[in-house]
């Protein structure tokens, strides 16, 4: 199994799910996403977005695709460029954080460490760029609510919890969390924990040391 992880891009942007290619929830404040939503059309809306924060600030988003197939993504920019960060009660974002606005992974492909990687290509990037955080507002009671599970604007709070996120401004519903870039880029994946335990069992000069063939054992009789 393939796993890999790009930039989003207006090529790549096709390869959101649909229901999050056709939402502003995010990119616009909440009067202007009512009304694209209900006179426009959202998905240009969402494109133009992405191209005029592409040009201005940068890489904005990262796709996951397994074995070519899209399984997740996240969207993420610095809270200037989100309408929608100030309409929380517990905004607003620090100023030396960005924003990860929503993130997702498809079903199919949950439980095999997706969310982390896209974190972590999140984090990555970031650190290149000099910022030192990452804050989102997560959900607390995501799944309450029958559409919750369809439209997922905001992501549960447990899934920030469960990749490192720690809560800044409790809240009842939504929470702000923050995650330290350099808490993120300190992570291992399972293979390299396993294999820094299996040298880890093994002394350095026994790594190095060439293998020498056995001594040939001198037959007794003669």
């Amino acid at each position: 199994m393939s796993r890999r992880l790009v930039s989003l891009t207006l090529d790549t942007l096709e390869d959101l799910p649909r229901p999050c290619r056709q939402c502003v929830y995010w990119e616009l404040d909440p009067v202007s996403a009512e009304r694209a939503c209900a006179n426009g059309d959202p998905g240009l809306e969402k494109e133009a977005w992405v191209s005029q924060t592409l040009l201005e600030w940068g890489s904005c988003g990262k796709l996951a695709y397994v074995d070519g197939m899209p399984a997740g993504f996240v969207l993420y920019a610095p809270p200037a460029y989100v309408p929608r960060s100030m309409a929380f009660p517990t905004s607003p974002v620090s100023a030396d954080a960005a924003l990860l606005m929503t993130a997702s992974v498809v079903p199919a492909f949950a439980g095999g460490g997706l969310g982390r990687m896209l974190v972590q290509g999140v984090a990555r990037d970031l650190t290149k760029r000099g910022i030192k955080a990452i804050e989102a507002f997560g959900d607390a009671k995501f799944g309450d609510e029958p559409e919750d599970t369809v439209r997922a604007c905001v992501a549960p709070t447990d899934f920030f919890l469960s990749v490192g996120f720690k809560t800044v401004r409790p809240h009842p519903r939504y929470p702000r969390l923050r995650l330290e870039l350099r808490t993120a880029l300190s992570w291992k994946s399972d293979v390299e924990y396993a294999l820094e335990k299996l040298l880890g069992s093994m002394s350095p000069e026994s790594l190095l040391r060439p293998v020498r063939p056995a001594p040939a054992t001198r037959s007794s009789a003669g």
